[in-house]
Order: C-alpha cells, then sequence, then structure tokens
C-alpha cells in the first residue's frame, strides 16, 4: 500500500469521527434573529412552531448515539435536523437547502433564533446525518419525535386510512442491451488480477465494455440488432461460466448474480443456440443496474411508471400521518398494509374487547347484520385465560379505511383478527357479458356445498388452488345456462380461503351507513398525498437511490408535513406538556 493511499484513508477516518455538537444558548440580544422575525412571521407558520420548540422535538442529546467520545465537533444536530425538515417541506437540494440556512433569516429563526452571522456549513453535513441516521438503531426518530407530540396532544385516535402513491426513481429506465452491457461492466470492474484477466479472455464481442454509450450499429437493421444481442448474451453467459466455481467476495458476487439475473429474464434461447429477446415480460423484472429495486409499476390498467411506491397511514379527523412506508413499484398495496398498520394489529385492547366474551361478538355481529363466520375446519374460539393485560380493554375499536387495492381476503382476515372495524372496499364479482357472477351462487361453507341460480347443488372439492365446485355435466341440460357460461365443460366456481370474509366484508359496504361513512374519511388521504407530492423534487420524484434511502426520504418528507399540520393547529408545549393553543 503506498504512503499517499495509507493519508488517505487516515484522513478518511478522521474526518468521521466527531463528537456531539451543542447548539449555542447564548445569544446577542441584538443580533438575534428572534426579535426580527417574531412580529413578522405567523404564529401558525412552521417557521414559528420550530422556533418555540425545536429545542424540546429535536434536543442534540436525542442524537448523540450517533457520534463518538473523540474527535472534532459536529454541527449542533438540532440545527441539522431543523435545516433537514425545511429542506424536505420547500422540496431543496442539498446545496440550495445550506445556501438558505445561510442567507433566509427564517431558517435561523426556527434553528432556536440564531444570530444573523451564524455561520453555514457544507452541504456534505446533510449527507452525514442522513448516512449516520440509517446506520442507527433508530433511523425514523425525527418523525417518531412528530409524531409522539401529535400523540401526546391527543392528535392521534382510532382511524386510519391508508393509501399509496407512484415515486419516480432517480435513474433512467434501461433497455436491454444496455443492462446486459452495464451488468457485465459491473463485473469487470469488480474483478482484478488473474481472474479478471481470465474474463477478459472469454469476451468475444468487440467491446471493452467501459462506456456506458450503446454500440454504433445500423439500429433500423433487424439482423444487426439480433448479432448485438446475441454477441452480448454470450460474452455474459462465458462470464458466468469463468466465475462458477470461483471464491468470489460480496461485491463480485453481487454484480454475478445481477448479470445472470439480467441475462435470465430478458433473453430465450433458440433451436440454432442464439439468444434473442423474448417476447414476454419477466414478473419481477430489474429496470437498472443503477437501482436494482426499483420496478415498473401500474398505479391503473392504463398508466403505469417506473420507481416505487409511496404508503402513508392517515389519522382523518386531525390529518396527522401515522406511518410510512416504501414498496417497489410492482407491490401490491395490500402487501405493505401489514406492516403500515401494526399499532392496529399488535394493539391488546382492541383484541380483548373482542375475545373477552365470544357469545357477546357473535350476537354484535349479528345485530350488524353480519353472516354467520363460523368455520367447519376450526375447532371453536376457547374463553381466554384470566389475564391482567385483557381486564379492561385500552379503547374502541380501530377504524381502518382503504380503497379496493385493500380489499384482499388475506388483509381483511388480519383486521378481523385484531378487532378493528373495517371500512375497505372489496371489488364486486364480475362476468363476461353481463352473465351471472359468482355472487348469484349459493355457497355454504359449512356444508361445503355450492348451488347455482337454477337450484343444482355440487360439493366443493379440495385442489391445490383451493375448493372448486364444478358443475360440468349439469350445465348442458339446464334452461338457463346461456346466462351462466359458455364453456363446454360448464361453470366453475372456485372459493378461496378468505371466501367468509370476502363476502361478509361485501354484505357490510352495501349499507347506507358504511357508505356515508367512507366517503367522508377515506378522500382526506388525497389531500395529504397533494401536500406530499407538491414538489417534484423530492416529493414526486425520488432524490436517492435504493428502497432503504428512498423509504427514509419519504419518512422525513412525512415529518415535514406533519409539523407543518402541527403548526396550523398551532402545537404547544407547556410545563412539559404537548397540547393545541385554543386561545
Amino acid at each position: 500500500m503506498s504512503r499517499i493511499t495509507c493519508i488517505v484513508i487516515v484522513y478518511r477516518s478522521i474526518i468521521h469521527v466527531m463528537t456531539l455538537g451543542t447548539t449555542p444558548s447564548d445569544q446577542s440580544i441584538f443580533a438575534t434573529t428572534t426579535n426580527f422575525c417574531a412580529s413578522r412571521i405567523s404564529e401558525d407558520s412552521i417557521y414559528s412552531l420550530l422556533h418555540r420548540e425545536c429545542a424540546t422535538l429535536f434536543p442534540d442529546e436525542m442524537f448523540a448515539d450517533l457520534f463518538e467520545d473523540v474527535g472534532r465537533r459536529s454541527v449542533p444536530p438540532r440545527i441539522v435536523a431543523v435545516v433537514m425538515i425545511l429542506q424536505r417541506i420547500e422540496g431543496l437540494s442539498d446545496r440550495d437547502a445550506v445556501e438558505r440556512f445561510t442567507y433566509d433569516i427564517r431558517w435561523k429563526y426556527a434553528a432556536g433564533g440564531l444570530d444573523f452571522d451564524y455561520p453555514g456549513f457544507v452541504h456534505t453535513v446533510l449527507v452525514d446525518m442522513r448516512a449516520r441516521l440509517g446506520r442507527s438503531s433508530r433511523p425514523e426518530r425525527i418523525f417518531e419525535v412528530t409524531l409522539g407530540a401529535a400523540k401526546a396532544a391527543g392528535l392521534v385516535g382510532r382511524r386510519r386510512v391508508l393509501d399509496s402513491t407512484p415515486l419516480y426513481d432517480a435513474v433512467a429506465t434501461m433497455d436491454t442491451i444496455t443492462l446486459i452491457r452495464s451488468a457485465i461492466r459491473q463485473v469487470l470492474q469488480a474483478a482484478d488480477g488473474a481472474l479478471l484477466e481470465s474474463l477478459r479472455q472469454v469476451i468475444t464481442a468487440k467491446d471493452g465494455y467501459e462506456s456506458t454509450g450503446k454500440p454504433q450499429i445500423d439500429w433500423d437493421d433487424a439482423l444487426a440488432r439480433e448479432a448485438l444481442i446475441d454477441s452480448r448474451a454470450k460474452d455474459g453467459f462465458a462470464i458466468l461460466s469463468v466465475l462458477d466455481g470461483e471464491k468470489l467476495g460480496p461485491v463480485l458476487t453481487s454484480a454475478a448474480t445481477l448479470l445472470a439475473t439480467v441475462l435470465g429474464q430478458d433473453l430465450e434461447e433458440t433451436s440454432t443456440g442464439t439468444f434473442r429477446i423474448a417476447r414476454r415480460v419477466a414478473k419481477d423484472r430489474i429496470i437498472s443496474t443503477v437501482d436494482t429495486e426499483a420496478r415498473h409499476g401500474h398505479k391503473t390498467s392504463h398508466r403505469h411508471f417506473d420507481g416505487y411506491k409511496g404508503h402513508i397511514v392517515l389519522d382523518p379527523d386531525s390529518e396527522i400521518i401515522t406511518a410510512t412506508g416504501v414498496t417497489p413499484g410492482n407491490t401490491g398495496d395490500a402487501c405493505a398494509a401489514t406492516d403500515l398498520l401494526s399499532d392496529v394489529i399488535n394493539d391488546p385492547g382492541s383484541k380483548c374487547s373482542e375475545v373477552v366474551d365470544p357469545k357477546e361478538a357473535v350476537e354484535e355481529r349479528d345485530v350488524d347484520h353480519h353472516p354467520d363466520n363460523k368455520d367447519t375446519n376450526t375447532e371453536p374460539e376457547k374463553e381466554p385465560e384470566p389475564d391482567a393485560q385483557c381486564q379492561e380493554p385500552s379503547g374502541e375499536p380501530y377504524q381502518v379505511y382503504g380503497d379496493a387495492a385493500y380489499g384482499s381476503g388475506e388483509l381483511l382476515h388480519t383486521l378481523e383478527q385484531a378487532g378493528a372495524e373495517i371500512y375497505c372496499k372489496v371489488q364486486p364479482p364480475v362476468a363476461v357479458g353481463g352473465r351471472f357472477t359468482k355472487d348469484a351462487f349459493g355457497i355454504d361453507l359449512q356444508a361445503s356445498t355450492v348451488t347455482c341460480p337454477n337450484g343444482h347443488i355440487v360439493h366443493l372439492r379440495e385442489t391445490k388452488e383451493g375448493r372448486l365446485a364444478k358443475f360440468a355435466k349439469l350445465c348442458t341440460t339446464c334452461p338457463v345456462a346461456s346466462q351462466c357460461t359458455t364453456s363446454r365443460i360448464g361453470r366453475n366456481i372456485r372459493v378461496g380461503p378468505y371466501e367468509e370474509q370476502l363476502a361478509r366484508a361485501r354484505s357490510i359496504q352495501a349499507t347506507l351507513d358504511w357508505k356515508s361513512d367512507y366517503r367522508s374519511n377515506r378522500p382526506k388521504v388525497e389531500r395529504k398525498f397533494a401536500h406530499l407530492m407538491r414538489h417534484r423534487h423530492g416529493g414526486r420524484r425520488a432524490r436517492v437511490r435504493g428502497q432503504k434511502k428512498v423509504a427514509a426520504d419519504f419518512n422525513l418528507l412525512a415529518a415535514a408535513v406533519n409539523l407543518a399540520r402541527l403548526a396550523r393547529l398551532r402545537l404547544i408545549h407547556d410545563q412539559g406538556i404537548w397540547a393545541i393553543n385554543t386561545v
């Protein structure tokens, strides 16, 4: 190792070892921004809220675990946290945010009323703070603090609304040839020494794989395009054959795995041994080697996007965001709901209130016109053992609202088990040509039978995909068969594992009270997304790459929007208690 390399390593180690810096408490009466801004900035502004409460919300000691005991002093974390919040609410880059803090007195006022000439800092401080938070045991602590203040002020109730929105990725979507060349280039960059030489020797195409641009060919010539795909694919498979059986490091293993995935998702081998682009789309197709976690997503059947989905849970009464999440763009909304609703699902009070007296629970469902939900395949629920935690439920049941994307049987079952009241839409059954839909058939889960609209009864049979009722020859002599099916083998009715939950949900959502409650609360989440997405940079368009970083950035944005909402509600901290100022 050279002397220069050693010096660089030592220097980088030194600059990353920092101790906790503290915000100055002694300020000049004449130079502080407090007197100048107090009468000029509205009391319900986020600048005023941060000025009053930033020391309580984000004390320097809250970030002490991110720093070492020895080293140079960091920029006070309280100041950095305020800058990060204002950066997200105004949709600024790191450089612009630091410049705004240096020259905009409102930012210094928000940071606790700093002096006019309080020095700025370099934009990499923000990068470093995000990295330190990401490596810590509490990466979402800024959001947790804002949510904790809202809960302490009594602003978070028992209602939850879920929804998602597209987050466009921060990279360019690659076509097949660009994906293959980029994946090969990453393998070559990760290899060295004799292994790199071996990889270079098996490359047959006249391509060094060093440039990111596409090879120069006649792109209007179909044969030239096919030859390009075939040659680069063969180079990729040859490289993988050399790596097979070798002991690889983590970086090279990751690069080789990416190459194998890219080759397998888009290509197929013909009978002549050549490779061509497959006429299909892989289920979990990688769209970029720069951000391998981004995916193709569909907001509707006609509107698609590339990137991620941002999920939020909202309290519709106070419009406070209670949870956030980010998933790849091809993930279903209901798949992320369980993690987002952890406070609902894991709440002991709601569960206890449902299981204290099973008979009362059944009677209550009957009053609400719910179908009987007994299951012949399960034993009767036993009386709960006496438990101190289950003697007194903590409160009323949660109410969960969501559009049809959250109307899956599995989620309905989970929420029912948690004792929640469900206001998630369930799509009604459909049939081609206006024929009899599934709900026209009488499904008796206890007797394990299905009765068709003409009165024929068929028993359900177990299959790999669930239970199935085949009417078969009964349809050939049925007078209403033309209104039911055009299949030669007759009508089949498939019953999934959550058929009971889906049928119950459809029955409940047909009532007027359910519809009125749904329309009053569910749409409020759309306005909250308008607040989150009003700036394209860092809002609709992700500022970073990778699901973990995008999720952290989205969570910080939610914290900033929550603080803006708390400012409008005039949150104050008086004598150690969070409250809403009604004066």
